[in-house]
């Protein structure tokens, strides 16, 4: 056996040179906003979102709702996981991340990780990562459906609900999407009528999960316009004729949104040669 003993050693140090490394203790102290990847375990730091809260304009019931449900989380007083759901470009993504930094000031140990919508099934496992932390976490998930059927509701489901150990008191998880009930609109194409159901059952059960529903319907002319406007007198933006060409915008663009609002204050700021942040 003493003969063996060096190659045994040398077997034992390339099996540990070959094992994975143990993911690193994620470092929460090094921003507020973090991008998850699930891939590595690992938990990646983000800029700040820089549109200030008072800009989102036409939304107002939408972000006193979210806006006191926010507070409540972190707080540590009982609240439900928030689904934003309505029309693309209304303001969703923005409501949740601008509330967010406008909460952090007086909350400094919360903290915002967005995760991918194609990684919903790795949920149940983020959470088990943040339960029992001292910091308190809004996970985002945006624009959110079922792509790949029933297998990612049942994942969601589960975060949602936590097993026997139920969900992370610490986590409060928040949603967007076009659609209230969370399913693309071919998802029973190539499946038959009983499975079509069933995953349909199964997807449309997941929206239940969630105990806030914000809806964000379109906006129409008076709110797109007032939003132009808080833009450009934010930003000293001024030009002739300001409402006329902001109508021919979105009229160009097919829609009226706060996105479309932004995407023409932008086109306006370089036109005037003014930064933005």
């Amino acid at each position: 056996m003493s003969d063996l003993t060096p190659l045994l050693s040398r077997i034992a140090d390339a099996l540990e040179r070959l094992a994975p490394a143990a993911p690193a203790e994620p470092d929460f102290g090094a921003a507020k906003l973090f991008r998850h990847d699930p891939a590595r375990a690992a938990f990646l730091p983000a800029p700040d979102y820089p549109l200030p809260l008072d800009l989102l304009v036409g939304v107002d019931r939408q972000k006193a709702r979210f806006v006191e449900n926010l507070d409540r989380f972190a707080r540590g007083l009982p609240t439900n996981h928030a689904l934003l759901w309505g029309v693309r470009g209304t303001g969703k993504s923005s409501l949740a991340k601008a509330a967010f930094m406008a909460a952090v000031p007086d909350h400094p140990d919360l903290k915002l990780v967005e995760v991918d919508r194609d990684e919903v099934t790795a949920l149940p496992a983020l959470f088990d990562l943040l339960r029992g932390r001292a910091e308190r976490f809004v996970v985002l998930c945006d624009d959110l459906s079922f792509e790949d059927g029933a297998a990612a509701a049942k994942a969601l489901k589960s975060a949602l609900e936590g097993g026997v150990a139920g969900p992370p008191e610490n986590v409060l998880f928040v949603a967007t999407s076009n659609r209230r009930h969370l399913m693309p609109r071919d998802h029973a194409e190539g499946r038959g009528m009983i499975a079509a159901a069933e995953d349909a059952e199964e997807e449309v059960s997941v929206s239940d999960r969630f105990g806030l529903w914000v809806g964000f319907p379109p906006m129409d002319q008076p709110a797109y316009l007032d939003a132009v406007r808080a833009y450009a007198d934010r930003f000293g933006l001024a030009a002739k004729d300001l409402d006329r060409r902001a109508l021919q915008w979105a009229q160009m663009r097919g829609s009226r949104s706060g996105r479309v609002a932004w995407q023409f204050i932008r086109d306006l700021a370089g036109e005037l040669e003014k930064a933005l942040p």
